[in-house]
């Protein structure tokens, strides 16, 4: 299984963006598909996560702010952030749970104040 997150880039505080992750193979039924980021000097953080089923959860920082969704259809998962701060800034990393743990590259997101 492959990865390819895109959309990363530099924002003033208060901006948008919509990160996405192409995934190489249907994700149909697959339950754990993630955002995380990491941050220098800091530890690797679950950001969102969506089921299946569409169920999602996230963070207490970035509630209200990100939405994660997925279209099937096209094998691709997306995470749109609105409200953009500086301390979202990060490398942001999708992640998909199918029988073992995938990563796509990372893509960085830069927010300035």
């Amino acid at each position: 299984v492959q990865l390819q997150a895109s959309g990363g880039g530099l924002v003033q505080a208060g901006g948008s963006l919509r990160l996405s992750c192409a995934v190489s193979r249907s994700i149909i039924g697959i339950d754990g598909i993630s955002w995380y980021r990491q941050a220098p000097g800091k530890q690797r953080e679950l950001v969102a996560t969506i089921k299946s089923r569409g169920i999602t959860n996230y963070v207490d920082s970035v509630k209200g702010r990100f939405t994660i969704s997925r279209d099937n259809a096209k094998n691709t998962v997306y995470l749109d952030m609105s409200n953009l701060k500086p301390e979202d800034t990060a490398v942001y990393y999708c992640n998909v749970l199918f029988f073992k743990n995938y990563w796509g590259q990372g893509t960085q997101v830069t927010v300035s104040s």
